[in-house]
């Protein structure tokens, strides 16, 4: 497995090091330590598997350079921001982006380890103090044409997708809801395309936050991770 840490701090990137060294052996970590410096491994470093960055890196503003990493990296290597703020706007700003995880860095070493083996299955991880938030709030304003909060959201839905809408609120990824709802793998990611649509949502992470502000899952259970 090869992990890229994107870091300005050498102190914390030693860290995550030790961390992630319990995941096994075979693991390849690539450092960097500001955004120009990811691009250009992101660009050069064939093989990645899943990229570990905070926002707060010299070189562009963090909405620019998490973009412009998205945009650099293959569809299929998720990123995974670590921060050390968890405020609700950054994070979902991050996920619309394209952010697969976001993990604050007062997390356990335990937590980061099952959110980093989450995400690599395909599932999401979030704060659940976030979803939290999100189930009790008005509805979000960061996406205007979102249905989010609106009582006939769950219209758009049929029962089925709705059952696949609460698992993917629970971080599960597309082979874990098919076990479950004893579905073929393909039929899931109809399923998951179809509720994406219907909640004006482009990727499964914002699926996610949905799930929590409609009430289709318990924030306590969404990441799927024990604190």
């Amino acid at each position: 497995m090869k992990i890229m840490i994107a870091d300005d701090h050498e102190l914390f990137r030693d860290g995550l090091r030790h961390v992630l060294d319990q995941l096994g052996d075979g693991l390849t970590i690539i450092e960097a330590s500001d955004y120009a410096e990811a691009l250009e491994k992101a660009s050069t470093e064939e093989g990645l598997d899943i990229v570990l960055m905070d926002l707060a890196m010299p070189g562009m503003p963090w909405g620019e350079g998490l973009q412009a990493l998205r945009e650099r990296l293959p569809e299929e290597v998720p990123i995974i921001v670590l921060s050390a703020s968890d405020d609700r706007r950054h994070v979902l700003q991050a996920v619309n982006i394209g952010a697969a995880g976001f993990i604050p860095k007062t997390s356990s070493s335990r937590v980061m380890l099952s959110a980093l083996k989450l995400v690599l299955s395909g599932g999401v991880y979030l704060p659940p103090a976030l979803l939290e938030q999100s189930a009790s709030s008005q509805p979000m304003m960061d996406n205007p044409g979102s249905p989010f909060g609106a009582e006939n959201t769950a219209s758009f839905l049929t029962p089925r997708q709705r059952e696949v809408l609460t698992l993917l609120g629970q971080g599960k990824s597309n082979k874990e809801i098919a076990r479950v709802l004893q579905l073929a793998e393909g039929t899931v990611k109809l399923h998951v395309t179809a509720i994406l649509k219907a909640l004006n949502v482009n990727n499964r992470t914002r699926a996610v936050v949905a799930a929590a502000q409609l009430g289709l899952t318990s924030p306590d259970n969404v990441s799927s991770i024990s604190h």
